[in-house]
């Protein structure tokens, strides 16, 4: 397996394109049968979520439309521990369908620290899917009801994920070493 360097870190392979392909077809088939005949809105946080957001909905057969926000409590490999917002939800989700869509879920902060602000709003309901979900790191009550994978509390980058900026665009999941 190839191993690249992102900054100062090695990483190798943890889950390959196919697989991670596979997965979203799969999580968009559930998706498309338990909203059928409804229109969810899909909140997808940036930065890290964009791909997973972009295939995901290539594979969505029901009416659903996206909006994108920018949450963000990561500087290089850590959590900050301070959730900030640089771009706001600028939809009403007042009586609708609302699925976040995260990149990965560790330890549940950010989500913790954005789900009250969009359940004051009153959706009808609001559901969360992610990629990635360190279940091991979750510290704050969070259960997303769409899971790509369940992975051990390891660093990883591509598909979205970033170290400091950078891997972002690399097509698979890779893991510190």
């Amino acid at each position: 397996m190839p191993v690249i360097k992102v900054h100062d870190k090695s990483f190798d392979i943890y889950l390959p394109e196919e697989s991670i392909q596979q997965r979203i077809k799969e999580m968009a088939a559930l998706i498309n049968a338990d909203y059928a005949g409804k229109k969810p809105l899909f909140i997808a946080i940036l930065n890290g979520s964009f791909m997973f957001a972009a295939d995901l909905f290539k594979h969505l057969t029901i009416d659903a439309e996206i909006s994108f926000i920018k949450l963000a409590s990561y500087k290089g490999m850590k959590s900050t521990g301070n959730v900030v917002t640089s771009i706001g939800l600028e939809v009403d989700i007042f009586g609708r369908e609302v699925i976040i869509l995260e990149d990965i879920v560790d330890t549940g902060k950010t989500l913790h620290h954005f789900l009250p602000k969009l359940t004051h709003q009153q959706p009808l309901s609001l559901k969360i899917a992610t990629l990635l979900h360190k279940s091991e790191a979750t510290v704050f009550p969070l259960n997303p009801d769409y899971v790509g994978f369940d992975i051990p509390n390891k660093f990883v980058v591509g598909y979205g994920l970033d170290y400091d900026g950078l891997g972002r665009n690399l097509k698979e999941i890779y893991q510190v070493i």
